[in-house]
């Protein structure tokens, strides 16, 4: 049977790389029935929502979403699509692998890089809870709670048992925010004492981020509050190439939907020049998530191929090759798998 998916091709270059990225996946194989529904910008337009009832309801049914970049607006405007939608479904589980792709060159040649960050994805800062004291005074209240800082902590440690993962590292600011991140820290602690074969360890989020710019071969697996998440895996995306290859996830007890986390890059919209990797790149996830396991191998050995052959790369990454070029490349080793 067909497996039925919810597709959101997002802002900008989303509905470009989201059309990439279902040529890739169908050339594998694996039988698909789309669920094509818009969010982010272009919904708020037409709707006054940017994430109308179609979208949930859509997903209600499905379970599974691909979802292409949606427009935040910077200091005003319509709330984060994202956001909405981890609240809505309850994904509290984001899930950002990264991991260098032969071929393309970055800061760190001759230094594996291999590392997995688990970011907690429905409280702390991005609660949202936010008011103004008196004029010029804002605000923001950071929610930690027992619950969520544990089935993050579980999260992280059960992926690393059954993957064979050998070492978590929980990130924080418990030295300053003693209560708060001090219960993530505990919690963590609780969960890591089930796990006595997994190296555990705790780095304050500066100390952290040195760390990995220093020395990224040492990690393995990350734990952290929503918005350190945030932030150290743009970092650690940018050790490997940048936002445009790195994939994501957004896990929950029912549901999972796959992003690219990059923007939405209105000022190469319809040029042909969006590189879908990252996209791509979660479609591997999403396709591993759905039991379909050899075709998210072929898939991403095909993506490999096309970088480690390094004839049909994308500008954003050194090449020339249009979106399109690019697409048909990686759907020929697909293909030839």
């Amino acid at each position: 049977m067909a497996h039925q998916i919810t597709l959101i091709p997002g802002d900008g270059i989303g509905p470009e790389v989201a059309a990439a990225t279902v040529q890739a996946v169908e050339a594998t194989g694996v039988q698909v029935e789309w669920e094509v529904v818009p969010a982010g910008a272009a919904a708020f337009a037409e709707t006054g929502q940017v994430l109308p009832d179609s979208v949930l309801e859509s997903l209600a049914r499905t379970r599974v979403g691909l979802k292409g970049p949606v427009t935040t607006p910077v200091g005003a405007g319509h709330p984060s699509v994202n956001v909405a939608l981890r609240k809505k479904l309850d994904l509290y589980v984001n899930f950002r692998p990264v991991r260098m792709l032969a071929g393309l060159p970055t800061r760190y040649q001759g230094v594996h890089i291999d590392l997995i960050l688990f970011r907690e994805n429905t409280e702390d800062l991005y609660s949202g809870l936010e008011h103004e004291v008196v004029p010029g005074v804002v605000e923001s209240l950071k929610v930690i709670t027992r619950v969520a800082s544990l089935r993050i902590a579980r999260a992280t440690f059960e992926y690393a048992r059954r993957h064979g993962r050998r070492k978590v590292t929980a990130v924080h600011k418990a030295n300053i925010m003693k209560m708060s991140d001090g219960l993530f820290l505990r919690c963590c602690r609780e969960v890591a004492a089930e796990f006595p074969e997994i190296e555990y360890r705790e780095l304050i989020v500066d100390n952290a981020c040195m760390q990995l710019v220093m020395h990224p071969e040492n990690f393995d697996l990350l734990v952290m509050p929503n918005l350190y998440g945030d932030i150290v895996s743009d970092l650690t995306a940018g050790l490997v190439g940048g936002l445009g290859i790195v994939p994501g996830a957004n896990l929950g007890e029912r549901h999972a939907v796959f992003e690219a986390v990059h923007g939405s890059a209105p000022d190469i919209v319809g040029k042909g020049l969006a590189n879908p990797t990252a996209l791509m790149q979660s479609a591997v996830l999403m396709l591993e998530h759905l039991g379909e396991c050899e075709a998210s191998r072929r898939l991403q050995q095909a993506i490999e191929g096309v970088f480690a052959e390094g004839a049909c790369l994308t500008v954003d990454v050194g090449g020339s090759a249009s979106t399109g070029q690019f697409t048909e490349a990686v759907i020929r080793r697909v293909k030839s798998a």
